[in-house]
């Protein structure tokens, strides 16, 4: 009798059927909070060691230490990775070139001046909800929101969303190991990539020419003390900043409002609170974090580790929503607490260890102060209007995709729209 050996935890977490629930499953990888798997891989699951991890400059973003990951990257073929996947120095350099045009200390008021313009945005489209009694929060709100502040930071005409929406999620597809055919999956991703590079291509041009206010104008003119990107790293950069700006947070603003429906409680307290909105964020992002896991990092030497040696040349899964609910880095993981991470009157908080919802490391999420103020409003202004919200379906529906995860609709009876706050 030939038998088969069970799954793997971590393929379990890779499996649609649990894409709703994989706490569950993290809770048993944390057993073992660094385990190879069988393709020589090793799947980190643990709050310390993940951040270790992402503080160890033994550890690389670089795809080229890791030819089979290349594949996967969401770079466009032809174009120079973006800096996310680059190493010190080269990502050093970059990241502090793009960081002049977009916050301090060069550009300190260019997200913070956004806030009228976020207001304008979510006031407009939960207007837009008015007379329905059933709406899809994804496709009426957290998807359009996010979109259009991305195309207004960068400089990019809003009219043109539906020609890269096709090609974003071609591309996003390419991260999920689970969907369809892999060298179909790559195909597409290589032939939507390149008819988006061939765009941003004429988008730069036009900005350099005529530049306006915008980021891209910004990056395309730069004469700062380190130069000028290259016009490939310009293009790779701008197709980072569409496909990032707006994807995660999506599900940060789909998952909190599904939390906020699962917990009356907290949504009653928002409403009549709405300074708590940021601290419930930063819960979010521990409890319901937009990204799960990163794929693709590489050891560029042993590494030992909670009693475990990563052999050089392995790649490293950092599991990220595993570790912010590890017990040993937070009490009662499991629990929706926005009051966790929120001073009491003697500047106490409950827990005082930061979450893993952006990362961390010299690679810590570079568009995290947009994605907190867009969630913050967003939530903010939904818990406000929103009449009587009820969950039409729980859980809703999921996206495929393992890493980027989040509900692909979230259906939601109410009872109407009230007014706008002045």
């Amino acid at each position: 009798m030939v038998t088969t050996a069970p799954p793997s935890v971590f393929s379990q977490v890779l499996d649609y059927a649990n894409r709703a629930d994989p706490y569950p499953l993290y809770a048993e990888l944390r057993k073992t909070p660094v385990a190879r798997q069988d393709d020589g891989s090793y799947i980190v699951s643990t709050y310390a060691e993940i951040v270790a991890l992402l503080h160890d400059p033994r550890i690389s973003s670089d795809l080229h230490n890791l030819p089979e990951a290349a594949a996967a990257s969401e770079d466009p073929p032809g174009l120079p990775p973006s800096f996310i996947r680059l190493d010190p120095p080269e990502h050093d350099r970059l990241r502090r070139i793009v960081t002049r045009h977009f916050g301090p200390p060069h550009t300190p008021d260019r997200v913070d001046g956004m806030v009228p313009d976020l207001r304008r945005i979510v006031t407009g489209l939960i207007d837009g909800l008015a007379g329905s009694t059933e709406v899809d929060i994804v496709d009426q709100v957290a998807y359009p929101f996010p979109v259009t502040v991305i195309c207004e930071l960068l400089g990019v005409p809003r009219e043109d969303e539906p020609r890269f929406h096709t090609w974003v999620e071609a591309i996003v597809a390419a991260l999920d190991p689970g969907v369809g055919d892999p060298a179909e999956v790559q195909r597409k991703r290589a032939a939507a990539a390149q008819e988006m590079v061939q765009y941003f291509a004429g988008l730069v041009d036009g900005h350099r020419r005529s530049p306006g206010a915008d980021l891209l104008s910004a990056l395309a003119t730069d004469d700062g003390p380190e130069g000028r990107l290259t016009d490939g790293q310009l293009l790779a950069t701008s197709f980072l900043l569409l496909i990032a700006g707006h994807e995660t947070t999506v599900n940060l603003i789909t998952n909190g409002t599904l939390t906020l429906l699962r917990h009356p409680d907290v949504l009653e307290r928002l409403r009549h609170e709405p300074e708590l909105v940021i601290h419930l964020v930063e819960e979010l992002l521990r409890y319901e974090p937009p990204v799960h896991f990163i794929p693709w990092r590489v050891a560029l030497d042993d590494i030992e580790i909670a009693g475990t040696t990563i052999p050089k040349g392995s790649r490293v899964v950092l599991v990220l929503a595993s570790g912010s609910r590890d017990p040993e880095h937070v009490r009662d993981p499991d629990r929706f607490d926005p009051d966790r991470f929120n001073p009491d009157r003697f500047g106490l908080a409950r827990d005082t260890n930061q979450h893993l919802g952006f990362g961390g490391g010299i690679h810590y999420c570079f568009g995290a102060p947009l994605a907190r103020l867009e969630t913050q409003i967003a939530l903010a202004e939904l818990a406000h209007r929103l009449a009587n919200p009820r969950l039409l379906a729980d859980p809703p529906p999921y996206r495929t995709n393992p890493v980027l995860r989040g509900p692909r609709h979230l259906p939601v009876a109410i009872d109407g729209i009230t007014p706008a706050r002045t």
